[in-house]
């Protein structure tokens, strides 16, 4: 036996230490990864709010502005209307939001924050400097890390497009 892993000399050789296909050089890889672990920080922080990182999103998408139409924050969280529709509901059975139709046109529809659902911003204040603290990372790299994803998607968005 040669130690030989395949029979492609590309991925044999040790001095071409730059095969495309290794795992740990994968960008889809390593986003998967932090996706996972970066959300079981959030949902850890976000249970005692009674939010899921999904109706967290959203409400963040209410803190900015509300009311705000579900048109506008299907596009604000680049979620489609099948996603977000039980969303909207579940917050709006947890008392957070309510529906409103718009009275120039009955198709619109404004989601709109209850008290409690304002209330609620004063707790959340504390979950961004939470996950800081959690994942033990620089502010600064946290911050250079979102700008880079942000361009990122951003090409993602324009590839996708073509």
């Amino acid at each position: 036996m040669t130690g030989k892993v395949t029979d492609d000399p590309i991925v044999d050789d040790p001095a071409l230490g730059d095969n495309p296909l290794l795992l740990e050089r994968q960008v889809c890889f390593a986003l998967a990864v932090a996706n996972r672990s970066v959300l079981k920080i959030y949902r850890r922080l976000l249970e005692p709010l009674g939010l899921t990182h999904p109706q967290y999103l959203v409400m963040l998408a209410l803190w900015e502005q509300s009311p705000r139409a579900v048109k506008d924050i299907g596009q604000v969280l680049q979620l489609d209307s099948a996603t977000l529709s039980p969303l909207l509901k579940r917050l709006e059975t947890a008392g957070l939001v309510v529906r409103q139709r718009r009275g120039d046109d009955e198709r619109n529809v404004d989601i709109a924050l209850t008290e409690p659902g304002r209330a609620l911003r004063r707790q959340a204040l504390d979950i961004p400097p939470a996950v800081v603290d959690a994942l033990g990372v620089d502010l600064a790299d946290l911050e250079e890390l979102h700008s880079v994803l942000t361009r990122v998607n951003a090409a993602a968005v324009r590839a996708d497009s073509r």
